[in-house]
């Protein structure tokens, strides 16, 4: 498989190397977490001469016989070189039954640099701080950006490559095959075998045909309001009987896995957050043609998705903004930083272009201002809201 460089995420671990922390790297399943670690191992080997790699993957079965903590813990320690720099890398931690007491045991020791991978499942980013007595930093990695499906790609023409990245998605197992249906079966696969069911391992749930259900649900309903209390009376007449806690907690699930990311409202007049009606968004648009098809493709609400996961790419907590009675797709928080953005498909219609630019227009504080949007053309302003192609923002390093 061609390989490239996360500069972004490599540039992460190489900010805490030689920290006491313990290196925790999540993201969703086939996000590329496994090839960091092993680019960032080779930059160790190439500028760290005094260094003692000590790697485990247990997706590879010569490290099977570490399956238990007490081996793993021997094995490192019979490992471990004390003229040198000592570096752990464990891939899939999850596999080691009563890993946190390894992980816990070597941070303890104070004598390793520490690199933990696992499924995400298992290894919640709201449990980290229970599972470890030491202090965790985690990286959380993201499918393939559209910089680097570009890069991936060696395309240059950014509008054209758009178009490709809005269906084939940032996904990079599915990139070695050829054909749009390999493609998808592969992404299909990754969704329902691999994220589905490390969820059905971890909280053995029996209701199996309930959570493909609500799978398809909130896939087709991407960047819509929904209310769990809704879901539930849908299911219901569907002959899905449930509740809404039920449907809340298996959502909590999916978020938790990484497989969608829940956006809570935000009253921007009463700057307050608004308890009901969240929205959601997919870790990789591609999920969802790989599960429901490409027939009824709303560009619109794909292209939202991808502002959505982008914004969190760089760092910003994330909102759906409500200014009276109005909706704006994003409201963007990082420290002092804060931006509104609106996306469309065109905004070619002069009525889809005052829907979208007469709620920023009311917005009385001075934080920037635009809408992302398919121009193919040099960014423009409309009484200060920035209009710009969402390909261009989507390769700005200066807004990062």
């Amino acid at each position: 498989m061609k390989l490239i460089e996360r500069t972004y995420y490599l540039n992460k671990l190489k900010d805490v190397m030689g920290t006491p922390d313990i290196k925790v790297i999540t993201g969703v399943r086939r996000s590329g977490k496994s090839k960091l670690l092993e680019a960032f191992m080779d930059y160790i080997r190439q500028t760290d001469a005094n260094a003692n790699i000590i790697h485990i993957n247990y997706s590879l079965s010569e490290y099977e016989t570490l399956l238990e903590y007490h081996r793993l813990n021997e094995y490192v320690e019979q490992a471990y070189q004390a003229e040198k720099t000592n570096y752990i890398f464990i891939d899939e931690v999850q596999m080691c039954d009563g890993f946190e007491k390894a992980i816990n045991n070597f941070h303890a020791l104070e004598k390793y640099d520490i690199y933990i991978t696992g499924s995400n499942a298992f290894l919640l980013s709201s449990d980290l701080a229970t599972l470890f007595t030491g202090r965790t930093f985690e990286i959380e990695v993201f499918p393939f950006s559209f910089a680097e499906f570009m890069q991936y790609y060696a395309l240059s023409d950014q509008y054209m490559a758009f178009n490709r990245y809005l269906t084939e998605g940032g996904m990079a197992g599915s990139f070695l095959y050829k054909t749009a249906e390999a493609k998808y079966d592969y992404i299909s696969d990754v969704f329902s075998t691999l994220i589905v069911r490390d969820i059905q391992k971890k909280y053995k749930i029996r209701n199996m045909p309930l959570m493909d259900r609500l799978c398809d649900f909130l896939i087709d309903n991407i960047s819509n309001l929904t209310s769990t209390r809704s879901v539930a009376a849908a299911f219901n007449k569907e002959q899905f009987k449930t509740n809404d806690r039920t449907v809340s907690t298996y959502i909590k699930y999916l978020c938790n896995a990484f497989a969608f990311y829940k956006v809570r409202r935000y009253d921007i007049q009463g700057k307050r957050y608004l308890a009901s009606n969240d929205k959601y968004y997919l870790s990789d648009h591609s999920f969802k043609y790989a599960r429901l098809g490409t027939k009824n493709a709303d560009y619109g609400r794909m292209m939202e998705n991808i502002v959505a996961v982008e914004l969190l790419r760089r760092g910003y907590e994330l909102y759906a903004g409500v200014l009276y009675k109005k909706e704006i797709d994003f409201v963007a928080i990082k420290r002092s930083e804060k931006l509104y953005i609106q996306v469309a498909n065109t905004v070619d219609d002069p009525d889809t272009f005052q829907r979208k630019v007469s709620p920023l227009l009311k917005i009385a504080d001075a934080y920037p201002k635009m809408i992302l949007t398919r121009t193919r053309q040099e960014m423009y302003q409309y009484e200060g809201v920035k209009i710009m192609d969402v390909a261009d923002w989507l390769l700005d390093e200066c807004i990062k």
